[in-house]
């Protein structure tokens, strides 16, 4: 049994072969289909480990949403990841999320007594908790030049220092950050 599978299933879960899938939550980056779905699934878990889901809602996330002009596609669910994140850390446990280089957040509720876990996977992909850095970031542009679309995935200790382009362009200073007229994607 993996570290991950002790903390995100409950001792009936794994009496009965549960697997992790079973207890993954995924909403796409944009959001959840409908308002409410990630606050009643963590809820739900947080039950399954018999603890009462006190203020476990994103009721307060939306309203503030709606009110909030400079709020973009794709910062409700960081918010509401966030907002959840921090109920759970008071109930004893971790919001996590299995980085599997999609654009879809795969989220799990891990039974921690607050401790952060590291080091965890799940099918050959890491999970970390909510907030914590990754453990690699992805990076991609456009050439200014050519127009050539440029991805690369950089570990945490990693730069683009003075990255070209195939075409010979430039992009990155000796301090790996982007030149005037290189816009990184979002």
């Amino acid at each position: 049994m993996t570290e991950l599978e002790e903390l995100v299933l409950t001792p009936g879960e794994r009496a009965r072969g549960a697997r992790v899938d079973g207890v993954v939550f995924e909403m796409d980056w944009t959001g959840e289909e409908s308002p409410g779905l990630l606050a009643e699934f963590v809820a739900g878990r947080v039950r399954a480990f018999g603890v009462e889901p006190v203020d476990v809602d994103t009721d307060a996330v939306h309203r503030a949403a709606e009110s909030d002009p400079t709020l973009r596609r794709g910062d409700l669910p960081v918010r509401q990841l966030g907002h959840l994140s921090g109920v759970l850390a008071n109930l004893g446990c971790t919001l996590l999320v299995c980085d599997s280089g999609t654009d879809t957040y795969e989220v799990l509720v891990a039974l921690t007594g607050g401790h952060e876990p590291t080091g965890l996977t799940h099918q050959g992909f890491p999970v970390r908790a909510w907030g914590s850095e990754p453990d690699e970031t992805l990076v991609s542009l456009n050439c200014p030049d050519c127009s050539s679309m440029l991805v690369w995935e950089l570990a945490a200790n990693q730069t683009l220092a003075d990255e070209r382009c195939d075409c010979g362009t430039v992009l990155f200073d000796a301090a790996g950050l982007p030149l005037p007229g290189v816009a990184l994607h979002d």
